[in-house]
């Protein structure tokens, strides 16, 4: 399999999303509230241009295992 830049991404994507579920899943866990609590990072751009006018909100939570997680998919990556 060729190694490009695109499977990188999706690695560090499903790394990104299996460490979020796991800490989903252990949020209510009171001795990992650690590895489970979220830093919130929010971007919204905005423009009224006259003759158009947008607005995007994206929120994007981090959370220790997530962060984690993206560095089990680059290390797959890396081994592939």
């Amino acid at each position: 399999m060729k190694k490009n830049g695109w499977i990188l991404l999706l690695f560090v994507f499903l790394g990104l999303l299996a460490g979020a579920l796991v800490a989903n899943g252990l949020r209510d866990v009171q001795g990992l509230s650690f590895l489970t609590r979220a830093i919130t990072i929010d971007w919204s751009p905005a423009a009224d241009l006259a003759v158009i006018k947008y607005s995007l909100t994206l929120k994007v939570n981090f959370t220790l295992l997530s962060v984690i997680g993206a560095g089990v998919g680059i290390w797959l990556y890396r081994k592939m």
